[in-house]
């Protein structure tokens, strides 16, 4: 086998560290933008259009549709409005956005620990 494909056991340098954190930074999606695409894709599971969800959640279809390109930070009780109108809880909401963030970042962090191993 050749040595530069050995797996070897060490602690990672400060630089490497370092590097790593800044890699999984970038890979991380904001939150704003995981919310919006979550509500876009359960509206549409539901058939409505803008208008329909927004006149349900009592706000502007101009706004929901800036919350679900993750262009606005909307309040918690915004979030609250447009989840209730599409018949889904906050709790599970906010766990359907965490399941679509913690899978990209595992699999960065997993991609970024591979080729530190194989460069090692």
């Amino acid at each position: 086998m050749a040595e530069s494909a050995q797996t070897t056991h060490r602690k990672a340098t400060p630089f490497e560290r370092a590097l790593l954190q800044r890699r999984r930074r970038a890979a991380e999606p904001l939150w704003r933008e995981a919310l919006g695409d979550q509500l876009r894709r359960r509206r549409h599971e539901r058939g409505d259009t803008l208008d329909d969800t927004a006149a349900r959640a009592g706000i502007s279809p101009q706004y929901l549709s800036e919350i679900e390109r993750g262009r606005k930070e909307p309040s918690s009780e915004m979030i609250v409005a447009v989840a209730g109108a599409l018949d889904v809880t906050l709790l599970d909401l906010t766990l359907a956005v965490a399941e679509t963030l913690q899978a990209p970042a595992t699999a960065a962090v997993r991609g970024t620990v591979s080729v530190l191993a194989l460069a090692a």
